[in-house]
């Protein structure tokens, strides 16, 4: 039935169903109680498979690495349903297990059946990051953790509606089980809205079309996905091509952690194996098969930026992660900083094509997201966690520098405001500034990282948490790019600052009224040689302080006067 399909059609249903996607996103964003999904829009919507929960339709605003992701998340449901688990209209089911389907804890799914005329047409899912699911450490980026049970509590997929009656027992447990019941609550129900509002806007395209004609372009567009990624693929040199990258330590042993690539091209076929990488850890830094495969195929949107964004893009790739590394690990092996480490496999993916598409590379972007939390009790008795993540510099590229202050390649999230986190907790801001000389020189510079100053103003001060990487190894500049500034971490204490022993993690401090947090992450690799940079493009960087005039001259070659 594909080819009875005009491209006009197919242009017009590609285009509504996207919108059915990006108003779930927009509906959750503008309900949720939590700045994390609200301001920095750390959540995701989509269609999926009937039968095999392959991504369909995903938003435009969501995030990446979620998308990836749900695909399994849904595939978890349909076990559920095909291990006997009966499956109606009016059902949805809630689970936030990261080694079926999700990412770490505090990210909740929804994934609800929509039927049509008594049969199952797909499914809709929705996920968000909540700000605390219980565990050991508020916020649950627990940087200790050496098992599960202590970074939160774990819910295998279970029906929360039950055709259409709400069980309120489950929400029950949730609550009693978290630190900000309320939030969380909040955030839930604005995730059923957004489930609510994609099923009436489908059912109205499937009356505007039929189920026949919808049916028909969900396979055209998954059919030019796969077509479009083998044509890309057989445009790269067949071989074999390999990068390691480290990330500093698993938060309990000061040793680090291997994740190593080897790429093989063969024809419009690509192997993504990870076998040497390190074996599980003891601390929080593994991530399960599923959320391994999600990250990979965030790396090649990035690449193949005009490959279409759905199942399609990952038949022609084989994936090798044994459950012998730490990308593949079961439970109750610790995943809650399972961003550090998705970072790290993209960067291997980047680093991998470096060697073999120069012309399609980049610097590693700063490549954590400092998950930072701050908690404790307000004047009024009332406790509160403030969970944020934080902007850094992206890679020099072959059009151009890197961005300075933005967001990860796993993620379309802004970083929530200033004034939103200081509004909504006890803290102020003494410091929100670009990091001179921290992006990596090249003929495109690297973005340049940021520092954040944070004072607590809570009369009993607040415990401080941080999962934090790229405190040892930098961002890596490629085709004669330089590496760029390193993750810093300070906190005061009476005898003044100090750093953490393991530099990007802690979980055992506390900080008075008054004393402040410092940190300052990292800038983008660089690209090419920095000796060619253009002398204009220089001076304008050590006009705005990107570069100091001391790396103008001893890092650049630009020997002539600044000003």
């Amino acid at each position: 039935m594909t080819a009875t399909l005009d491209p006009v059609t197919l242009a017009v249903l590609k285009g509504r169903l996207e919108q059915i996607a990006n108003e779930m996103d927009a509906t959750l964003y503008r309900s949720a109680f939590n700045p994390i999904i609200a301001e920095a829009h750390d959540a995701c919507h989509g269609l999926y498979h009937a039968t095999t929960g392959d991504t369909l339709v995903q938003g435009t605003s969501g995030l990446p690495i979620f998308v990836g992701a749900m695909a399994f998340a849904v595939r978890a449901v349909i076990a559920r349903v095909e291990a006997g688990a009966s499956n109606e209209p009016g059902d949805t089911w809630l689970f936030n297990d990261p080694y079926e389907g999700g990412t770490h804890l505090n990210d909740m799914r929804l994934v609800r059946p929509i039927f049509r005329d008594g049969k199952l047409f797909c499914w809709l899912a929705s996920v968000g990051h909540w700000l605390d699911v219980g565990g050991n450490v508020p916020g649950n980026f627990n940087a200790k953790a050496t098992e599960s049970f202590q970074e939160g509590f774990r819910i295998p997929p279970v029906k929360l509606v039950r055709k259409g009656e709400f069980q309120g027992d489950i929400v029950e447990i949730l609550s009693a089980n978290s630190r900000l019941p309320q939030s969380n609550w909040g955030d839930l129900n604005g995730q059923l809205n957004a489930l609510d509002l994609g099923e009436r806007r489908l059912s109205a395209l499937l009356d505007d079309y039929g189920t026949p004609t919808v049916e028909a372009a969900l396979d055209a567009f998954s059919a030019r996905a796969e077509a479009l990624m083998r044509a890309e693929i057989a445009a790269l040199p067949d071989g074999r091509y390999s990068f390691d990258d480290f990330l500093d330590n698993d938060g309990i042993s000061d040793e680090p952690l291997r994740i190593a690539l080897d790429l093989t091209i063969a024809g419009d076929a690509m192997t993504l194996d990870f076998s040497r990488s390190a074996p599980p850890c003891r601390g929080p830094l593994n991530i399960a098969y599923s959320t391994a495969v999600a990250c990979c195929y965030v790396a090649l949107k990035h690449i193949f930026p005009h490959v279409p964004a759905n199942a399609g893009v990952l038949k022609p790739i084989t994936f090798v992660i044994p459950g012998t590394t730490l990308l593949g690990v079961s439970a109750p092996k610790p995943v809650g900083g399972y961003t550090e480490t998705i970072l790290r496999v993209i960067d291997t993916v980047f680093g991998a094509f470096a060697q073999m598409a120069p012309e399609r590379a980049n610097g590693s972007p700063y490549a954590t997201i400092n998950a930072l939390s701050l908690a404790g009790h307000r004047d009024d008795g009332s406790r509160f966690v403030m969970f944020s993540f934080f902007g850094g510099g992206l890679g020099g590229n072959p059009e151009g520098d890197g961005l300075n202050h933005g967001n990860n390649p796993i993620s379309t999230a802004t970083i929530p405001p200033a004034e939103i986190l200081e509004a909504a907790y006890p803290v102020m801001f003494t410091q929100w500034a670009l990091r001179p000389d921290s992006g990596g020189a090249g003929r495109h510079r690297g973005g340049c990282g940021a520092i954040y100053e944070i004072e607590v103003l809570a009369q009993g001060g607040a415990d401080v948490f941080l999962l934090g990487e790229r405190g040892k190894f930098p961002p890596f500049g490629v085709a004669g790019g330089k590496p760029a500034a390193m993750n810093r971490f300070v906190y005061d204490t009476e005898n003044g600052p100090k750093s953490p022993p393991l530099v990007t993690k802690i979980a055992d401090i506390h900080i008075a009224k008054g004393q402040r947090v410092r940190l300052e992450s990292p800038g983008g690799g660089g690209y090419g040689d920095p000796h060619k940079r253009d002398r204009e493009a220089l001076r304008r960087d050590v006009a705005n302080g990107y570069v100091s005039p001391g790396a103008a001259r001893d890092v650049y070659g630009f020997d002539s006067e600044i000003g």
